[in-house]
């Protein structure tokens, strides 16, 4: 579903110079798994997710998302995905309902099949108490989990999510996390990146640990644990990004 081969992006910063986020990635997605994108703040993930959804432009290299390359086709790779970014801001004014009615639009979606499609993301993500409320008064999990359901409503086979449980309280993020799982029960496929170790565990088909915009180990949680020598996740990380006796508080 994904594949890139030397993916690279490059910033001039005034202050730093030259940045390079993204250092020569080479990242494959199989179908109907869920991967994780595991690394600090700073380590590439945001801007990696941001090519493959045809935000930025690589620098240098090339990726291929479901089938469509992300350069030369990238009206067919939006069409395709669902992206939710780091930002949640929609229109304050509308409904979650309105909201979902609004995209579903966008991609043709209208009728019974709109209101079947919405219906399905309310119950799915736990939405019933809030759906109408106007989208400016939501909390952050309740925003969160609408702008979920908008990227996703013209019913993708593949998602891609930039930290989606980043900022939420235990039961907010429970309910995004339940929703992963159960895409990956219906063998959709899902790319999320996040820093959180914990999710990526119980989550994770396969994690990538990304440092410094470079994949330093890609595997099953077991093949990782096999790689690095170390007894769980947490340790293994620590050791991939060259930080072992930091504390994990510093890493959030």
């Amino acid at each position: 579903m994904i594949s890139t081969q030397g993916l690279t992006k490059v910033f001039k910063d005034k202050k730093k110079g030259t940045v390079v986020a993204v250092d020569h990635l080479d990242l494959d997605v199989r179908e109907g798994e869920i991967y994780g994108l595991l690394g600090t703040n700073g380590a590439g993930k945001t801007t990696t997710l941001r090519m493959l959804a045809t935000v930025f432009q690589p620098t240098e290299g090339a990726a291929r998302v479901a089938g469509f390359d992300t350069v030369k086709q990238p009206d067919e790779v939006r069409r395709a995905i669902g992206f939710l970014s780091g930002d949640t801001n929609l229109y304050a004014r509308l409904t979650g309902r309105e909201v979902m009615a609004y995209y579903g639009g966008l991609y043709g979606m209208k009728g019974q099949e709109l209101k079947d499609r919405v219906e399905e993301l309310n119950a799915a993500l736990h939405m019933e108490k809030f759906i109408d409320k106007k989208y400016g008064k939501m909390s952050t999990g309740q925003k969160k989990r609408v702008s979920i359901a908008r990227s996703i409503v013209h019913n993708p086979k593949l998602m891609i999510f930039d930290e989606p449980t980043s900022g939420l309280d235990p039961i907010a993020a429970k309910h995004i996390v339940d929703f992963i799982r159960s895409c990956g029960g219906e063998k959709r496929t899902v790319l999320f990146s996040t820093h959180y170790l914990r999710e990526a565990e119980t989550l994770c088909d396969r994690i990538g640990v990304l440092h410094e915009g470079t994949l330093k180990a890609v595997g099953t949680l077991e093949e990782i644990l096999a790689e690095t020598g170390k007894d769980d996740l947490e340790q293994a990380f620590y050791y991939l990004a060259g930080i072992e006796d930091m504390d994990m508080s510093e890493l959030v």
